[in-house]
């Protein structure tokens, strides 16, 4: 089926090109024309770079209007985009480049070092403010008039995933899934042209380019556009905005701020979380100070978008709701038979938003699916009798001490609600009696002094069985987190590795 992303969302229609797309904190504002015709001459730019349908651009740049044209530009002239978060280091960025074989290559700035990939053939410079040899190269060129003729099933992008478990691998995204993604929540979330969307997230995500930008230009809403999350910025147009997409740190900094209340936040009909888990406490903080229900949704990199809370019923604390229309979930054993409702398992599912594969990995691609063709996630959950789920932790995090199993989520649920506790995280690590041993890591809110190993331990114990109880906990300023905000467990396992090794775990001696 012929259907290259970009028609889709930006389709050809002149009486539209006064419509505002998007408004920068500094008071620019791009109409579709706009973003039209800057787009058709960053494609013209890169059609005469030397590079044909189907090869890569990679992109480290900041986050601006002219950074959505060149993203929409790759995908007009049927290349496959690569966005690269803009903290890698050179190194990080010599592992992408070599693996991904751009022929493009697009830095931040002129200090942007010479790429180490041979297969890069150009390199263009995007600053934050959209000047660089990129746009100005661009605009001395006329506009490809035409979108390159895609299939549903060609690539679109490649998204690195985070590399918690080791190497970044390349998720091929395709152009199939992106419209389907798109279209779905447009849908699911009831958005249109009436809305304005406060777009605060980063667009090298699959959260801020394909869940927020590409459904709010599907749906010809318009957008509020923050180079990044500042708590100043979103105060000041929240009232004039109608949808937030947001990750729990943004809520958690939100509650944080006497100015979010009830009459700031009363022109929004939607807020929406997700990259990471919500904590019941910031459903409930949120819920007090503003009136509203945050709609927890969940998502991967290799699947965008796959449940959400509904906008009308009920958005339940600390699930993330149903199957998005169109994809098939399933929490499954070890063997992919499908678990009776209620009951913990993985995570798997099927859709036209499930990515096509691991960039050159068949082995390991293969090993991430079911015989039936389901994607296993990697994430633990269960479903409600009425298909609504709970992710309850990943797979690599299940803890097994003493023979018992103890996934983290359910200790980190009754962690969040102590009073002192900002965030948190439960980490299983060696312990020379258990095997393993469990371990809290807990965020303290400011000036909070009063949490203790033996307080944590003793409330916990209210609510928890003995084998759930951490051998220790550890008390810090901050934890660990990627660019969206979600904890890296890999690093806190990595720096406490040694923590129970002497078999000491205290506070709860015993076998449980």
């Amino acid at each position: 089926m012929h259907a290259n992303l970009y028609d889709i969302l930006m389709p050809d229609a002149a009486d539209r090109d006064a419509s505002v797309v998007l408004t920068t904190e500094q008071g620019t504002v791009w109409t579709r024309g706009d973003i039209a015709d800057l787009t058709g001459r960053i494609a013209a730019l890169l059609r005469i770079s030397g590079i044909e349908p189907g090869d890569r651009v990679a992109a480290q740049v900041e986050k601006s209007a002219e950074a959505v044209c060149l993203y929409l530009a790759c995908l007009k002239a049927g290349l496959v985009y690569v966005p690269l978060n803009t903290a890698y280091t050179n190194a990080e960025l010599a592992h992408f480049l070599s693996d991904a074989e751009p022929k493009v290559f697009i830095g931040g700035s002129d200090a942007v070092p010479s790429p180490p990939a041979s297969s890069v053939a150009k390199t263009y410079v995007l600053r934050p403010d959209g000047s660089g040899s990129l746009t100005e190269r661009a605009r001395a060129l006329a506009p490809l008039e035409r979108a390159v003729p895609r299939e549903t099933d060609d690539l679109a992008a490649l998204l690195y995933t985070s590399g918690t478990t080791g190497r970044s691998k390349g998720a091929m995204i395709t152009h199939g899934n992106l419209i389907f993604t798109a279209m779905a929540l447009a849908a699911a979330w009831e958005i249109d042209d009436a809305d304005v969307l406060l777009h605060a997230l980063p667009i090298f995500h699959a959260h801020g380019l394909f869940i927020a930008l590409n459904t709010a230009l599907l749906a010809g809403a318009s957008m509020q556009f923050l180079a990044r999350f500042t708590i100043d910025a979103v105060v000041d147009r929240l009232p004039r905005s109608t949808l937030f997409m947001g990750v729990p740190t943004f809520y958690a900094r939100m509650i944080a701020d006497a100015r979010v209340d009830e009459r700031l936040c009363r022109n929004v009909r939607l807020f929406i979380s997700g990259s990471a888990p919500l904590s019941v406490p910031t459903c409930e903080a949120f819920r007090s100070r503003t009136g509203q229900d945050i709609l927890e949704r969940y998502a991967m990199t290799e699947t965008i978008v796959i449940t959400t809370n509904p906008v009308h019923g009920s958005r339940v604390p600390g699930t993330v709701g149903y199957a998005l229309a169109g994809v098939t979930v399933r929490v499954i054993d070890e063997a992919g038979h499908e678990r009776p409702r209620g009951e913990i398992g993985e995570i798997a599912l099927r859709g036209p938003n499930v990515f096509k594969g691991y960039w050159r990995l068949p082995e390991i691609t293969a090993s991430e699916f079911t015989a039936d063709g389901s994607f296993k996630t990697g994430d633990l959950g269960r479903m409600d009798a009425d298909g609504r789920l709970t992710i309850v932790g990943r797979n690599k995090d299940l803890i097994i001490t003493g023979g018992y199993n103890v996934y983290p989520g359910e200790v980190e649920a009754v962690l969040a609600r102590l009073d002192g506790v900002a965030d948190c995280a439960v980490i299983g690590l060696p312990h020379a009696d258990f095997g393993e041993g469990v371990v809290a890591v807990i965020e303290r809110r400011p000036d909070y002094e009063g949490l203790t190993q033996e307080g944590v331990v003793a409330a916990l114990s209210r609510d928890l069985a003995r084998y759930k109880l951490p051998k220790a906990v550890v008390v810090v300023d901050s934890l660990p987190r990627n660019a969206l905000g979600k904890i890296q467990k890999t690093e806190l396992r990595r720096v406490h590795a040694a923590l129970l090794q002497d078999g000491s775990g205290l506070p709860v001696p015993g076998r449980p």
